[in-house]
């Protein structure tokens, strides 16, 4: 998946590109549909994260784990889930991947390698945890990831999990999702600094911080800490930066409330995963033909998920 030169080839830079786009398109339909009231389900989006889920997912392979929390729509779609499903699932729907009973915070997808996705903050990671272990003991080639928000390292449960994965050396990766905020609080009212990565290290694991919106980045860091876990090595821990572009629950914007200012709004958006990628992409003389049908064709996806 690389040149000569060690870079990602084109071909890649563009599936991920595709990716990236289409979850932020789905999410946007979301925030269409949310004043005709067809939605049954709380939504937290995505919008703005996207290259963590699709940096990660494109390094796993089908049989890898992943397990979510309450933003879970880019995981699971980054991992395969569908999106019909998703849909129907948002509906209440009983062709929804969790019976219509879940809603935008329970997806599941077994046959994506979608294994849970669940709400209660710190929840899933032991759970991923399990999992690790099981494949260990079963002599599995398979890697575990618990994606989780940065709230989520205050829980006790959190430390519990990273304590046992690290004593057993499980095939396990944590990936701490900080966008600085746990629903209106700033990381700095909550935790002693913003770097957490460091805080990991002296337990025995590989911890390291990369750019959450530069999505090849987040690639390349993935597939380390994939070959780490399944050449015994234990688990890792990443640290990606990113930042959520819309209110903690629901479709809008929320910069009114004073938790956050405009500006720094406007300083993340500038460093959008998206448009990032786009620009590099473009740069090789990839014309805008290119992004205008892949933009069509995502759309009319889309439409035929809503439709069905």
């Amino acid at each position: 998946m690389k040149d000569a030169a060690g870079l990602l080839s084109m071909d890649l830079k563009k599936k991920m590109y595709v990716e990236m786009l289409r979850i932020r398109m789905i999410e946007e339909k979301l925030i269409e549909l949310w004043p005709s009231g067809q939605i049954r389900s709380l939504i937290h989006l995505s919008i703005g994260q996207e290259a963590v889920a699709v940096g990660i997912c494109n390094a796993l392979h089908n049989n890898d784990l992943i397990f979510s929390n309450h933003r879970c729509h880019a995981h699971y779609l980054a991992k395969g889930g569908s999106l019909k499903r998703m849909y129907a699932e948002l509906a209440g729907k009983e062709n929804g991947c969790s019976g219509g009973r879940g809603g935008s915070m329970h997806l599941f997808d077994l046959e994506a390698g979608v294994f849970l996705s669940a709400p209660i903050v710190a929840g899933s990671i032991p759970i991923a945890v399990g999992t690790g272990l099981s494949a260990k003991i079963k002599n599995i080639n398979r890697v575990s990831v618990a994606f989780f928000g940065d709230g989520a390292v205050e829980e006790g449960v959190f430390w519990e999990s990273l304590n046992f994965a690290s004593v057993h050396k499980l095939p396990i990766i944590f990936v701490c999702e900080n966008n600085l905020y746990a629903t209106h609080a700033h990381i700095l009212k909550r935790q002693p600094n913003v770097d957490i990565a460091s805080r990991i290290a002296p337990h025995g694991i590989y911890s390291t911080i990369v750019d959450g919106n530069d999505v090849e980045q987040v690639y390349l860091e993935s597939k380390n800490m994939i070959n780490r876990a399944l050449s015994g090595r234990g688990p890792s821990f990443v640290e990606a930066r990113t930042y959520r572009w819309r209110e903690h629950w629901g479709p809008g914007d929320d910069w009114h409330l004073g938790y956050r200012s405009k500006e720094e709004g406007d300083f993340w958006k500038e460093r959008c995963p998206i448009k990032r990628l786009r620009n590099e992409i473009s740069a090789t003389g990839v014309d805008d033909g290119y992004f205008e049908t892949v933009t069509k064709s995502i759309s009319e996806e889309i439409e035929r998920a809503y439709q069905w």
